[in-house]
């Protein structure tokens, strides 16, 4: 459903379906239901100066029945936040789709803890596109090639690509040359393919019993000494797009991506650090554009730290 309000600072407003019934008698009373608790001097105050919309950006007031509306649209007030200490790459931009490298610690989208300090509302400033929109995602620890839609009047026909599954997609990452004690050897290259789903746990993902659907193929492509071990490096390229899965099938494999603090362990959260980012990249993509009708492929620039020894 289209936003009456424009993204401001970047950041769209933000959307509250109001329930059908309740105790409620106004939307201001849900409201303080809600969050009356945190700020309600807060809360009036947006009612009084018009800033909380219905459809069509109609102002409600203190008054406004709770039956009146079932969407409500909002400014949240942002705290503010530390600038993370890492950069975007533009490697591309036309009047459809821009081509950024992401760098390791910088989430895609905001949400939680990082709004401005997220690659979409520092995109928006920066280029002064309020209508840019990410076509997939890459997790906040995984670097690399992030294709972000500038049209909205193009931006379905890239986004069937996605949905087709017509975007080949390869990705990079380091770890032990031979899988840990307890597992078998790997013949590479090799593919895994299992069934995934989001756990109960915090953000983790994990492997379930039944049809898979998740496919990564992985191949080895080179290996190097690092101090007293040997590692390696991994070409991965996925079939599937679930959350965490090319971590997930790599410590499987009992080849956990280096500086992962999620797989094949889930240790104890602690601060970012930046000296060790987690070993995967997002290499390139290919697809066939849909309005050149070329094949085009983008690489990033960006290189492990640790692939090398």
């Amino acid at each position: 459903m289209q936003s009456p309000l424009p993204v401001r600072d970047g950041v769209n407003a933000t959307r509250l379906r109001l329930p059908d019934e309740g105790p409620w008698t106004t939307a201001m009373d849900y409201m303080m239901h809600r969050w009356g608790h945190i700020d309600p001097q807060g809360i009036e105050d947006r009612f009084d100066a018009g800033e909380i919309v219905g459809e069509g950006g109609v102002p409600l007031d203190r008054s406004t029945k709770l039956e009146d509306h079932t969407f409500i649209w909002y400014y949240r007030t942002l705290p503010p936040e530390t600038r993370l200490p890492v950069e975007i790459t533009i490697l591309h931009q036309d009047e459809h789709i821009l081509v950024v490298d992401k760098p390791h610690f910088l989430p895609t989208t905001p949400g939680g803890t990082y709004i401005q300090e997220s690659a979409l509302v520092r995109l928006r400033n920066l280029l002064d596109l309020p209508d840019l929109i990410p076509m997939h995602r890459l997790d906040r620890m995984t670097a690399g090639l992030l294709l972000l839609s500038t049209n909205p009047e193009t931006r379905g026909k890239y986004q069937v690509l996605f949905e087709k599954r017509q975007v080949q997609k390869e990705y990079e990452c380091v770890s032990a040359a031979t899988p840990a004690v307890g597992y078998p050897a790997v013949e590479f290259p090799t593919v895994v393919r299992n069934r995934m789903t989001k756990s109960r746990s915090y953000l983790l993902a994990e492997v379930i019993p039944g049809e898979p659907n998740a496919e990564t193929r992985i191949e080895q492509t080179r290996t190097f000494d690092a101090g007293t071990h040997q590692r390696a490096l991994y070409r991965l390229e996925p079939h599937t797009g679930k959350t965490h899965q090319l971590r997930v099938h790599m410590a499987s494999l009992g080849l956990g991506i280096v500086n992962d603090a999620f797989y094949p362990d889930l240790l104890d959260k602690a601060p970012d650090d930046y000296t060790k980012p987690l070993q995967l990249l997002a290499r390139g993509i290919t697809f066939v554009d849909p309005i050149s009708k070329q094949r085009v492929e983008y690489r990033s620039q960006l290189e492990l730290s640790e692939a090398h020894g």
